[in-house]
C-alpha cells in the first residue's frame, strides 16, 4: 500500500489548508463599472430549474468584463492569447506594491522606483518571474462607477496608475510574469482621458500579461503570498474574465 509521505504534492495541498485564501476577484454582473466603450453585460436565463428541471443563463459581454486577464494580443497583433498562456503561469509568486496612502492623498498617484526600492529593503529582491499588483485600495469604491471613474468638472479622470519607470523596471530588471491592478486601466485615468495607454501597450509588447479589475489587495502581506489566476480558454481570445486568489 502506497504511504501519504509517497505522494508530496497531497502533502503539500494538506498544508495548504492552514493558510489564508483570499479572493483577489470580484463578481460581475450586469450594470458594473467598465471601460466606457465597451458594451454592457446583457444575461438572459434560457432554461430554469422550475419548469425544465435545470438552470442555465447566456452571457453576452466583451472579454476584458470584470477583474480579467489581458494577454499581449490585446494590444499587439499576432502577439499571445488567452489560450498561449501556460498554465505553469498561473500560479506565482506574488508581490504587492502598496501606495494606497498616497492614492488617499492624491487620487493622481502612481508608484516610483523609491516604493520599489523600499520594498526590496524590507523583503529582499523581487522574485524572477512574479507577479506584481499596484494596491491603491481603489477596490473599495467598487461597484460605484462614477467612484471609479472619479471624473472632474472637465471630464477629466483622477484615478491612480501605473508609472513608466517602474514599469520598465519590473519587465526589465525584475522579469516579470505579470502585473496586476486594482482599477479599469495600466494607465492614470489623467493619461487614458487625453487617450493614452502607452504603459499598457509597453507591458503587452513584451509578452507579458495582466489582471485588472483586482480586489482585496489590502488583505494580502506585500511578500510572501502566491497568486493564483486562472480564465476561460476562448480560442484566439484577445481577454477573457478572471477568476484570481491569494494564498498567504
Amino acid at each position: 500500500m502506497t504511504a501519504s509521505s509517497d505522494r508530496p504534492l497531497w502533502q503539500l495541498h494538506a498544508q495548504l489548508q492552514s493558510r489564508t485564501f483570499t479572493d483577489l476577484t470580484h463578481a460581475f454582473f450586469p450594470g458594473m463599472p467598465h471601460f466606457p466603450a465597451f458594451p454592457d453585460e446583457v444575461r438572459t436565463q434560457t432554461f430554469q430549474v422550475d419548469p425544465d428541471g435545470f438552470a442555465v443563463h447566456r452571457y453576452e459581454l466583451v472579454g476584458q468584463w470584470g477583474t480579467h486577464c489581458d494577454p499581449p494580443s490585446h494590444f499587439v497583433d499576432g502577439a499571445r492569447t488567452v489560450d498561449d498562456i501556460p498554465v505553469q503561469q498561473m500560479i506565482l509568486p506574488l508581490v504587492v506594491l502598496d501606495i494606497s496612502d498616497r492614492v488617499r492623498a492624491d487620487p493622481d498617484a502612481v508608484p516610483t522606483l523609491d516604493d520599489v526600492a523600499a520594498w526590496e529593503g524590507r523583503n529582499g529582491p523581487m522574485p524572477a518571474g512574479c507577479f506584481v499588483a499596484l494596491r491603491t485600495d481603489w477596490h473599495q469604491r467598487w461597484p460605484d462607477t462614477d467612484a471609479m471613474a472619479n471624473h472632474d468638472d472637465d471630464g477629466v479622470s483622477h484615478v491612480p496608475g501605473w508609472s513608466r519607470e517602474v514599469v520598465v523596471d519590473l519587465v526589465e530588471r525584475v522579469g516579470v510574469t505579470a502585473i496586476g491592478h486594482e482599477t479599469t486601466d495600466t494607465d492614470a485615468g489623467s493619461s487614458t482621458s487625453a487617450g493614452d495607454y502607452g504603459l499598457e501597450l509597453l507591458l503587452l509588447q513584451h509578452d507579458k500579461w495582466q489582471i485588472e479589475l483586482m480586489a482585496n489587495l489590502d488583505q494580502v502581506p506585500e511578500a510572501g503570498a502566491l497568486v493564483v489566476a486562472s480564465w476561460g480558454k476562448p480560442k484566439g481570445g484577445s481577454g477573457f474574465p478572471a477568476r484570481v486568489f491569494a494564498i498567504h
